[in-house]
């Protein structure tokens, strides 16, 4: 099932203010300078155009999205949100140690309903974007909160970054995650057959990968929970890529290619000539028959990842007789508010409920 909706708005200059505006807890120097990395004139930073550090991103980027823009100066500092109170109604459990990867912890949060079903109950699992080489969990607590209104176990994991160590430890991690979380089921109420996963950007890539590779030994790794499976039972893919070697030779983002590339870090050397390593990281390598289902989507103006990865994975899913399906977003970008809409919310929430709800058929 393919749909494109049409998003129309009006933008008054980079960050959608007035020139004479500005948020006034940010500094005017960190605004002005990052105001100048959005190349496009699109109204937002992207991990790839911002020229400063990575880990300044990463402070600068304070709901974790994986984009700056207004709302990141106009919000509170992560300090101050970590003082914030939990909703009432859901419990996290931080910092929850789930194995290990390059002899360290690995770490998640987890997102409990106040009150305890009767019955266990399923979980969504979200894994954050950032290239690869940046980003944390801390923004994915927001992205499951409204699931687990809905019943759902929620979590949020990291997992090891390129600049730590190259693919496959990033595959490697977020499959142990999902076996500590069956190894732990009855402590934290979870239905092992009924776990979902999402993300965007370089979390959609990865959370594709665990849909894709269920039963794939090479990708496992020995982080912890060896007597448990890894695979999922839906995904939610936003703007992830599924196919480097077609990506990296797609007309204008044949930049990474090069060796500074997000791609380059994650392979360990450039994709064209690492092409063996990149199939092994592309989720759609592994496409088949008995995958879980897939909604995907992508904006049709995404400057960071071209569309043609979501359509790519979305043919052969549907080749495949998996059950997908693929919205892209007219005129969007990659990321942005357009995602927040909703009725994208709505979709990815009912996807969720039909697939591995309490609505899901058996």
């Amino acid at each position: 099932m393919l749909i494109v909706l049409m998003f129309i708005g009006l933008q008054s200059n980079a960050f959608g203010q007035s020139e004479a505006s500005e948020p006034q807890n940010s500094t005017p120097a960190i605004f002005q300078r990052v105001q100048r990395d959005d190349r496009n004139r699109d109204g937002k930073v992207t991990r790839e155009e911002f020229q400063g550090p990575p880990r300044l991103f990463d402070r600068l980027d304070r709901n974790g999205d994986d984009e700056l823009t207004s709302k990141d100066f106009l919000m509170p500092t992560r300090r101050d949100r970590s003082a914030m109170k939990t909703p009432d109604d859901v419990q996290i459990r931080r910092d929850v140690v789930f194995g290990q990867g390059g002899g360290r912890d690995l770490k998640m949060h987890l997102v409990l309903p106040k009150q305890s079903a009767e019955k266990p109950q399923p979980c969504y699992v979200w894994i954050h974007g950032g290239g690869w080489m940046g980003g944390s969990k801390e923004g994915g607590v927001q992205q499951v909160v409204p699931i687990v209104r809905d019943g759902f176990v929620g979590a949020t994991i990291e997992y090891r970054l390129s600049g730590e160590a190259i693919f496959p430890a990033q595959i490697e991690d977020c499959k142990c995650a999902i076996r500590f979380l069956r190894a732990h089921a009855k402590e934290y109420n979870i239905d092992v057959d009924r776990i979902a996963v999402g993300g965007s950007s370089a979390g959609g890539h990865l959370a594709a990968l665990l849909g894709t590779s269920a039963g794939v030994t090479e990708l496992e790794g020995n982080g912890g929970w060896a007597d448990q499976r890894s695979d999922v039972q839906a995904v939610v893919d936003l703007y992830g890529p599924t196919d480097l070697i077609q990506f990296v030779q797609t007309p204008g983002y044949e930049s990474h290619a090069r060796p500074s590339s997000p791609e380059t870090r994650l392979l360990g050397g450039e994709v064209l000539k690492r092409l063996d390593a990149a199939k092994k990281a592309d989720p759609i390598s592994y496409v088949g028959p008995n995958d879980p289902p897939f909604l995907i989507l992508h904006g049709t103006n995404d400057r960071t990842v071209p569309p043609n990865q979501s359509e790519a994975i979305y043919k052969a899913l549907q080749a495949a007789g998996v059950d997908s399906q693929l919205q892209l977003l007219e005129g969007a970008g990659h990321g942005g508010p357009e995602f927040a809409q909703p009725e994208i919310r709505a979709m990815q929430r009912d996807f969720l409920l039909r697939t591995v709800g309490d609505k899901a058929t058996p």
